[in-house]
């Protein structure tokens, strides 16, 4: 049910600056486990976040429950500009708006939502470098038959 998958290729096929640069969860956690941000940038990552679950009902013996789906894209930026980062913010405004108008009300084929903006903000930086999370959530629903 993940759509983490989806929403990495969407922005790479829609944020030229992103083509070939998104990576997944288990390459963000080397970096995390190394202390270590990417040397090139930018650079992004897709991300499981939570999942929730909603009501559910059982109908002509299949299982139904709304369920919201969260994504998150991680995006490290260094500013091209000097090595003390100063240039990273202005860097990475566009890219966050690309990102978010690739993302925010689109819908995987299969959905019957689509995904919002949940909340966008910078969560850090280190080595002349800005890391920013962009959240996504899809209104989703599981379909059971037992």
């Amino acid at each position: 049910m993940s759509r983490v998958g989806d929403v990495r290729a969407r922005v790479e096929a829609l944020v030229p600056a992103l083509a070939g640069r998104m990576q997944n969860a288990a390459q963000f956690a080397q970096l995390v486990d190394n202390n270590r941000l990417p040397q090139v940038t930018p650079a992004g990552f897709a991300l499981p976040g939570a999942m929730v679950g909603g009501d559910a009902d059982v109908a002509a013996g299949m299982f139904r429950q709304a369920v919201d789906e969260t994504v998150i894209i991680v995006l490290v930026v260094r500013g091209a500009r000097d090595a003390t980062g100063a240039g990273a913010a202005d860097e990475i405004a566009p890219l966050v708006s690309a990102i978010i108008h690739a993302v925010a009300g689109w819908s995987p084929v299969d959905a019957p939502g689509v995904f919002v903006l949940g909340r966008a903000e910078l969560v850090g930086g280190q080595d002349a470098a800005l890391v920013y999370q962009i959240d996504f959530t899809l209104s989703d629903q599981l379909r059971i038959v037992p």
